[in-house]
């Protein structure tokens, strides 16, 4: 049987009406899931196909995508049903129109984003680990903030860069800079909130009202300042977003600088990816934080 057969399958069992697949589109965009929009000429879903193996991939993000939608702040596709086959797995989502035009606000992704950052846990993590784009993300649950970035975040990526042979220079400034990470939180206590934990300008987009809706997260709860500070690492949001975001929940003036050591985990996790300037770009990140403890 094709993945299509059992994915139209699995897609009637879940909604109870027979769903038959009679069209398939290729939808650009995604640099690691071959996706699709399927219709059976009235009702239409978004797949996400990679293979087999990837199946635990598209459960968390199936989880992820449940745990915004359940803090009622900012839409995003809902998961319909995930499941793989011999040759395929699979992750089939809400399809939603998404407005390629102006007329979205910014400045409600910045309001609606501060609201999600305030839905809270007790501790920082999460329920179960995930991926960062095809990295493993762990969210061991843990009380303390400083340990859970050092060990989880940025260790996890520095041990990751050693086994992919990135030694040297690059290894020397992750060592100092783990042991002085407290430096960088004097005086503040982060809170665990509700974060996106992807979210750079490919993973945001309005609906066909203009309504901003989310996709593709690495959810785990954390400090919001995270979510803020990659927003600015891949050419940036709107300047309404972050005046909106500001004005609704201001930032501490200390993030100017924290945003580096949470962007140094993308940077260092895009050098386990893809190699390359990465290296220096993360090295040049490294030596710039510890020149403000020095």
């Amino acid at each position: 049987m094709h993945a299509w057969d059992q994915i139209g399958e699995q897609i009637s069992t879940t909604i109870g009406s027979y769903f038959k697949i009679k069209d398939t589109r290729t939808i650009s965009g995604g640099c690691i899931n071959q996706t699709y929009c399927i219709t059976n000429g009235a009702q239409r879903y978004f797949v996400k196909l990679n293979s087999p193996g990837r199946l635990a991939m598209f459960e968390a993000e199936a989880a992820g995508l449940v745990e915004i939608h359940q803090s009622h702040t900012v839409r995003v596709p809902l998961p319909v049903c995930y499941g793989h086959a011999d040759h395929a797995a699979w992750l089939v989502l809400e399809y939603l129109e998404i407005n390629t035009g102006a007329r979205g606000k910014a400045s409600d992704l910045g309001i609606q984003l501060a609201a999600m950052h305030r839905t809270a846990a007790k501790q920082f993590g999460w329920i179960r680990d995930n991926t960062i784009g095809q990295s493993p993300q762990i969210n061991t649950a843990s009380s303390d903030w400083i340990d859970f970035w050092k060990m989880h975040r940025l260790g996890y990526q520095l041990d990751l860069a050693k086994t992919n042979g990135f030694n040297g220079k690059l290894q020397k400034l992750g060592e100092h800079l783990l042991i002085d990470l407290d430096e960088f939180f004097s005086g503040v206590t982060p809170s665990p909130s509700l974060l996106h934990g992807d979210l750079w300008s490919g993973n945001y987009a309005y609906d066909e009202i203009g309504n901003p809706v989310l996709f593709d997260p690495a959810v785990y709860y954390g400090d919001r300042e995270a979510d803020i500070a990659m927003t600015e690492l891949f050419g940036g949001f709107p300047a309404d977003f972050y005046s909106a975001y500001r004005y609704d929940y201001p930032l501490d003036s200390g993030y100017n600088v924290r945003k580096v050591v949470y962007n140094l985990y993308h940077i260092l996790n895009h050098l386990n990816l893809f190699g390359g300037s990465y290296c220096h770009q993360a090295e040049q990140m490294m030596d710039r934080l510890l020149a403000e403890i020095r």
